[in-house]
């Protein structure tokens, strides 16, 4: 049992929450069951190494022994230990250490998708974390991260995608300009998201959603700039009938990712 919480194994593990330390090794940070779950289940041979507390483990006996079946060891570990890995305030017992796997944009486009997510600029971890759940839920083909997108290795990125991470290909590092063109060579629409543009609704009627879709969208608190709005084939923006002044940005996405998915189905 690992029991002492400054060792130089645990200030490994400790280092992923920061981007530095992910970038020079390649790994990331999963805390808690319901992502180590995911990643046991979706990419097991990711997996570096496994920590929980005994107690943790009782409480989860399916996570025990799905990672036996994948012939995954548990290392054991003190609280004391578990938290000073965790990147949470109040962990949860289990930690795992595994490599990332980002997607390239031609494995993207080489899978004829229909429904695309692009996240430009997109800075909340909290907020990409939904979007990529959310895009997960609506059955999109990839997410797209251009620009300066918070890292999805992100801890917090991790942790709000509640596993989806694992479920749905991810390309990141790229530009905005060579990402719109390659998806336009692929036959989808890039669509804005962006409150200056038309009505969904009338773009819902005229059966624009149905079409194969990349949906644009922009930073938190500045949206697209007018160089990244020129990049897509058309704006939409959702209406406000109550009194709010806008929506959260991966409220609006969830939204728009889910007109899609109805209307593409439908057709």
């Amino acid at each position: 049992m690992l029991e002492n919480p400054r060792s130089p194994r645990v200030r490994a593990v400790a280092k992923l929450a920061k981007r530095s330390a992910r970038d020079e090794t390649g790994l990331f940070l999963l805390e808690g069951p319901q992502s180590v779950r995911e990643a046991i289940a979706f990419r097991p041979e990711g997996i570096v190494e496994l920590f929980a507390t005994p107690s943790a483990l009782e409480r989860h006996p399916d996570l025990r022994d799905a990672a036996a079946d994948a012939d995954i060891e548990v290392q054991y570990t003190t609280e004391s230990v578990l938290e000073a890995m965790a990147d949470t305030v109040t962990p949860q017992g289990i930690v795992a250490v595994a490599r990332q796997f980002p997607t390239s944009l031609r494995d993207v486009l080489a899978a004829g998708p229909r429904l695309v997510a692009i996240c430009e600029e997109v800075r909340d971890p909290g907020n990409l974390g939904t979007i990529i759940r959310a895009a997960d839920a609506a059955g999109a083909d990839a997410v797209i991260l251009t620009g300066r997108t918070v890292d999805p290795y992100n801890p917090k990125v991790v942790r709000a995608t509640t596993g989806s991470l694992f479920h749905i290909p991810i390309t990141r590092g790229g530009e905005l300009d060579a990402a719109t063109s390659a998806l336009r060579g692929a036959g989808l629409r890039i669509i804005a998201a962006d409150v200056k543009g038309d009505d969904l609704l009338a773009a819902r009627s005229a059966g624009l959603l149905a079409e194969p879709t990349a949906w644009l969208f922009g930073n938190e608190a500045r949206g697209l700039e007018d160089e990244a709005l020129a990049l897509a084939d058309a704006a939409l923006r959702l209406p406000i009938y109550g009194s709010a002044e806008s929506l959260n940005l991966a409220t609006a996405a969830s939204v728009c990712l889910y007109e899609s998915a109805f209307a593409q189905r439908v057709s």
